[in-house]
Parts: structure tokens; C-alpha cells; sequence
């Protein structure tokens, strides 16, 4: 424990006198949100998974119909929805602060799931313009996703558990693209065909929906399931470190546009994501064709390859949350440290498995899946440091930040492959494919050595615009000064 952790030691042992089941309603929330990202995921890359069938010329089956759909017109339906996506990251962000993360992720699921149902009757009716249409709304509703989440995760977790409940969460991404790899061939060859990958992906998105609507809050202080010595526990544990809204008053706070885009933290944290998004994409979308032309290695055919790094991913994830868990609950490390090591973890592992990827020959194909599955599977180490610190930095207004990263994380996720095909003009050129690597691997050193020289985990004192008055009677607890690093 670090000596001027005063805050969190306080924090800590003024929590522990509120005793809370080691399982609570708390963890309910978090697996619920994990199913909502699988379902998300799921419904996110179903036509990744189902156009290869939909565009198979050699299909017999006359009420499945093929399409004859050039390259360009593949890639047109395939990047449609992260249009959408991008367009609603920043609203959503201010959404979810106005009217909460339950309901604006109950739609935004509820909308992207019926969009699915509709998309094989879309294809049939109005061919690819019309499915282009379709999957631009899809990715228009999820663009509130993350921020919702957030938002949610800033009033559901104690400060000691936000990285292990926020990694449970996320993991859920992992886990629904590992389902629609694993079944999607399957469902295709079925005598259901093509159109049965919309129609399960769309049906656990509803199905959830449903679930989501009746055991879903916003708040400890909205569930109806949660007891009052655990509402207790994380409201308390709240109040101790930060300025929180415990009171759902955080929707009627201006946003201080203008001090959190003069952070230097919120920066760096914005930087780190971009980063991260540079790197992860290039590996997921370029690795395969540099496997195939440069090592001769086809894992896109393979289902079992193809899911392999997903699955290193959400092993390794929950891994990390289980190693987490242990570190803080024995007070070693602090909140500062353990989103910087492990967020160092999630990015300079990747980094040197980039390196290495460059000077890969043919001859040793197999390092080269086994340096991807690493690579892919040690970013899940992010979860606990990059992608929480907007808690840390601001509970109050975390689902607007994140809206704001994510964002123009995802204009990167857009530029890097584009900058791989400028570089890239002969995709056997395995010189050409180094310098990528280069790339990529610079992309993920300078920015985690940004975050982790002047990140930080101290409550900004913009997360309090407005001030407060301890006599208000919603006010139930005492709270401390957001200028110091906290658990």
C-alpha cells in the first residue's frame, strides 16, 4: 500500500465496518451487462460471419437465394454500421447521464436486435442498399453502448471492485463473437440456412431485453432485489472517495465541457484508447490476409483459429480480474498502480508480439498464430486500467467521457486498416508488412507510456460542478475531498 493512499485506506476501512455478501446484486448487474455485450457482439458481427453464405454462388437451396455482390459493395455493408456507431458515441454519452444507462441500453439492444429479425426479409425486399440502411440504424443504436455502461458501473461499483466488475462486463464482447463464430457455420448448413444468424442473434437480443427491463438499475437505490446492508456497502464506499451523485442527481449537472477537455488525465486517457484501438484492429482485421499471403496460413477458414484469439481474450480477462481482486483486497497495490501495471500488461505485451510478428518466416507459421493469440488475449489486461480510469476520473459525468474516447478511438479503428492498405501494395511483401508492425507496436508503447507517466486515478474536481450543501436531506453521507488517489 502506498503511503499517500490516505484517502483510500480511509475509504477502505470505513467501508469494511459496512459488512456486504462477498455475492450481491452488484455482480447480478455485471453479469447481466456481460450477456447485454454478448448479445451486442453478437448482433455486431452476425453479417461478418453470415455474408461469406449469403455471397455462396455454390448454394443449392432456392429459398436461401445467394447474392452477387462485388468486393466493394462487401465492404460497403460491412463498415455500414460502424458509421452509424461513431455518429452516436458523444450523444450517447449525454443520454445516458440524462435518462440512465438502463433504458438507453434497453433500447439501444431492444432496436439492434429487431433490426436483425428484419435483416433477411431487408436483403430480399430492398438488396444490399436497403441492408446497408439497415445495419447504418443498427450501429446508430449501439453507438450509446459503452457509455451507458459506464454510467451504470459508476454508481454500481465500490471504487475496490470497479476494475473486477468492469472486466466481467466487458468480457462479454469476447464471449458473444466466440458464440456467432461457433455456431454460425453450423446454422448456415442447416436446413434453416444463412437467414438463422439473424434470426438467434435478434431473439437473444429481444430475450435479454425482457430480462434486462425486469431485474435492470440504474442504481443500488432503484433495484428492487438489492438489501439495504449492500446498498449500504457500495453507497458508502462511494461517498468515502468521491463526490458521487448517490442521490440520482447527476443528470441535472451541466457538463463542463471545457475543463474536461483541458485535463491533462481525461487526454492521456483518450490518447491510451485511441492506442489501443490502432493496435487491436490491425491485429484483428490485417493478421489473417499476413498469415495467409506471407506464412501461407488460412485461420479465416479455420473456425477453431478464428476464434482462438476471442477466446485468449476472455480467459485471459477473467484471469487478470481474478488476479486483481486478490492484489487490492491484500491493499498491495493501489488503485494508481494497478490500472497502470495492468493496463502496461494490455498494451507493451502486444506490442512486443508485434515486434516479433515482423521477423516471423513461413517456416514457423505457428508462432505467428500463437504470438496473435497472445497479443489479442493480453489487451484484455486493459479492461483494468485504461478502460475504467473514467470512472476514477469522474463518476458523475464517466458515460459522456467514455462517449468521447471510444469516439475517436474508433476513428482509428477506421484509419489503420486504411493506412495498412497505402503501405501494404503487396500483401507478399513481408518488408512492407514489418513496417506496419513497427507502426503499430510504436502506436501501443507511446501510448501507454503517456498514460502511465501522467495518467492518473485522482477524482477531478470537475466531477462536482455544482456546489453542494451538506444539509440537504437527500445528502446521506460525509463526503471527502477528490484530490487524492483513491482504491
Amino acid at each position: 500500500m502506498l503511503p499517500k493512499d490516505v484517502s483510500a485506506k480511509n475509504a477502505g476501512e470505513n467501508a469494511a465496518k459496512i459488512e456486504s455478501p462477498r455475492l450481491g446484486v452488484r455482480h447480478l448487474q455485471s453479469m447481466l451487462i456481460f450477456f447485454g455485450l454478448c448479445v451486442v457482439f453478437m448482433l455486431r458481427v452476425n453479417l461478418s460471419v453470415a455474408i461469406v453464405a449469403m455471397m455462396d454462388r455454390n448454394a443449392t437451396n432456392p429459398d436461401f437465394p445467394e447474392y452477387a455482390w462485388s468486393e466493394q459493395t462487401k465492404s460497403l455493408l460491412l463498415s455500414s454500421f460502424f458509421w452509424g456507431y461513431f455518429s452516436t458515441q458523444i450523444p450517447g454519452g449525454q443520454l445516458a447521464q440524462r435518462f440512465g444507462g438502463k433504458v438507453m441500453l434497453l433500447f439501444s439492444v431492444g432496436i439492434s436486435a429487431f433490426l436483425a429479425l428484419f435483416t433477411p426479409f431487408s436483403a430480399k425486399l430492398g438488396d444490399w442498399q436497403l441492408m446497408c440502411a439497415l445495419r447504418f440504424l443498427q450501429g446508430f443504436s449501439q453507438g450509446v453502448i459503452y457509455p451507458s455502461t459506464h454510467t451504470i458501473l459508476a454508481k454500481w461499483a465500490p471504487p475496490a471492485e470497479r476494475g473486477v466488475l468492469a472486466t466481467l462486463c466487458f468480457s462479454g464482447s469476447q464471449f458473444g463473437t466466440i458464440v456467432m463464430l461457433g455456431v454460425s457455420g453450423a446454422l448456415a448448413a442447416s436446413k434453416y440456412g444463412w437467414p438463422s444468424i439473424f434470426y438467434l442473434s435478434g431473439c437473444c437480443g429481444i430475450i435479454w431485453s425482457f430480462v434486462w427491463l425486469l431485474w435492470g438499475a440504474d442504481s443500488p437505490r432503484q433495484s428492487k432485489l438489492i438489501t439495504s446492508q449492500e446498498r449500504n456497502y457500495i453507497e458508502s464506499a462511494l461517498a468515502e472517495v468521491s463526490k458521487c451523485a448517490i442521490d440520482e442527481t447527476a443528470a441535472k449537472l451541466p457538463t463542463p465541457w471545457l475543463r474536461i477537455f483541458t485535463s491533462v488525465p481525461f487526454w492521456m486517457l483518450l490518447i491510451v484508447n485511441c492506442s489501443y484501438n490502432w493496435g487491436y484492429w490491425t491485429f484483428m482485421t490485417q493478421i489473417p490476409t499476413y498469415m495467409k499471403s506471407v506464412l501461407g496460413k488460412d485461420i479465416q477458414s479455420n473456425a477453431l483459429l478464428s476464434a482462438l484469439p476471442y477466446t485468449a481474450n476472455l480467459l485471459l480477462g477473467l484471469g487478470f480480474c481474478a488476479i486483481a481482486q486478490v492484489l487490492l483486497s491484500a491493499q498491495v497495490l493501489s488503485t494508481n498502480a494497478s490500472r497502470k501495471i495492468f493496463n502496461t500488461i494490455g498494451m507493451w505485451i502486444p506490442m512486443a508480439a508485434a515486434i516479433a510478428l515482423g521477423f516471423v518466416n513461413a517456416d514457423n507459421a505457428d508462432l505467428a498464430v500463437i504470438l496473435l493469440t497472445v497479443a489479442v488475449g493480453t489487451n484484455s489486461a486493459t479492461f483494468l486500467g485504461a478502460f475504467v480510469n473514467h470512472i476514477d476520473l469522474s463518476p458523475n459525468f464517466a458515460g459522456t467521457m467514455m462517449g468521447i474516447t471510444n469516439c475517436a478511438a474508433n476513428v482509428m479503428s477506421i484509419i489503420a486498416p486504411l493506412v495498412v492498405g497505402v503501405i501494404v501494395t503487396d500483401t507478399t511483401n513481408s518488408t512492407q508488412w514489418r513496417f506496419v508492425f513497427m507502426i503499430m507496436a510504436l502506436y501501443y508503447f507511446v501510448g501507454n507510456l503517456l498514460f502511465i507517466t501522467f495518467g492518473s486515478t485522482k477524482l477531478q474536481p470537475w466531477n462536482q460542478p455544482v456546489e453542494r450543501h451538506e444539509n440537504q436531506e437527500h445528502i446521506k453521507f460525509r463526503v471527502v475531498a477528490g484530490d487524492q488517489e483513491h482504491i
